[in-house]
């Protein structure tokens, strides 16, 4: 079997480095069913390891075939045929012409999208749940039509959608059902109710209220019911406006316009969360709604591993066992 020059030489090529029967009936000027052939017996003797890749098959050595002394003095006969006939020094050069495919259909010019969010938003975000230290659960506080579902549910194992509106979580259920997320949970109610507190449990890994603070007759209560709903440990993170004075926006039925960086940190204080840290958001990501000419801003807080009073165990305790 090893005394064949051809499978010699496709030994050779194939420890180098993984190739289509395509490119390797190019660098040895033999014919794609010859260098089929010649692979068949090869992959029978246990020698080669084929994968199939739609429409093409890839070669390669078998990780462990060198070991043995009678297939490792094949690999040095093939490998020296192939230095004499320049096939192992064109091997880059294959390579390369796949990257050379790559970079022409990507330079061809198109209709821009940048100003369009990414259609595959929900991928990119995918990619951040394997770096964050918890991904479990998420409470999303005043979820609205569920614009930031199509953040968190690709993250988070599970997600609690809170409203306490229920044609707000009509149009949140058509969001999700569109995009079929299965690990959304919709509950109806205030922060504080006993439906919430038993759709959260022993609490979640992180806590978000977009733009709702500004609706809320008592902010400070607010922040202090979304720690409530959070886990040790966990994060409770605020998006909303800085303080403006553009009255215009009470019509959007907005009680506050706005709050300081030292107001939000205070309403994290008083909940008991430590580490509270405010950061601005770029306007370019505000959208175009009716309140993207206001300036943005992110608080971020943890709640302390250790706090848990025994009062709210107690809650939750008789919450979960009815």
């Amino acid at each position: 079997m090893l005394s064949e020059p051809i499978r010699l030489r496709l030994l050779a090529l194939a420890a180098d480095e993984e190739l289509a029967v395509g490119e390797l009936a190019e660098l040895l000027g033999e014919s794609q069913p010859n260098i089929s052939r010649h692979a068949g017996t090869l992959k029978q003797a246990g020698l080669l390891v084929m994968r199939k890749e739609g429409t093409r098959t890839l070669l390669q050595l078998r990780a462990d075939a060198a070991l043995d002394p009678v297939v490792l003095d094949a690999l040095t006969s093939g490998r020296a045929l192939c230095e004499a006939d320049g096939s192992r020094a064109r091997v880059a050069e294959v390579v390369r012409a796949r990257d050379t495919l790559v970079r022409e259909f990507f330079a061809r010019p198109g209709e821009s999208s940048v100003a369009r969010p990414a259609p595959e938003l929900g991928a990119y975000v995918r990619m951040l749940s394997p770096i964050l230290p918890r991904a479990g659960v998420a409470v999303d506080a005043g979820t609205g039509d569920g614009g930031l579902l199509d953040v968190l549910a690709p993250i988070y194992d599970r997600v609690i959608a809170v409203d306490r509106s229920e044609a707000q979580l009509a149009r949140a259920r058509e969001r999700v059902a569109l995009r079929r997320f299965e690990n959304v949970v919709f509950t109806l109610g205030e922060l504080d109710s006993p439906e919430v507190c038993a759709a959260v449990g022993e609490g979640a890994d992180a806590v978000f209220a977009a733009r709702l603070l500004h609706h809320a007759a008592r902010p400070a209560f607010v922040v202090a019911q979304l720690a409530k709903l959070c886990h040790p440990g966990g994060s409770v993170v605020v998006l909303d406006y800085v303080h403006h004075d553009d009255e215009a926006m009470r019509d959007q039925a907005d009680v506050w316009l706005g709050f300081r960086k030292s107001e939000l940190e205070g309403f994290a204080r008083a909940a008991g969360l430590e580490q509270p840290r405010v950061q601005a958001v770029p306007a370019i990501l505000n959208g175009k709604g009716p309140d993207a000419h206001l300036t943005w801003q992110v608080l971020v807080a943890r709640k302390p591993k250790t706090q848990q009073t025994t009062q709210d165990t107690k809650r939750r305790k008789a919450v979960s066992h009815g």
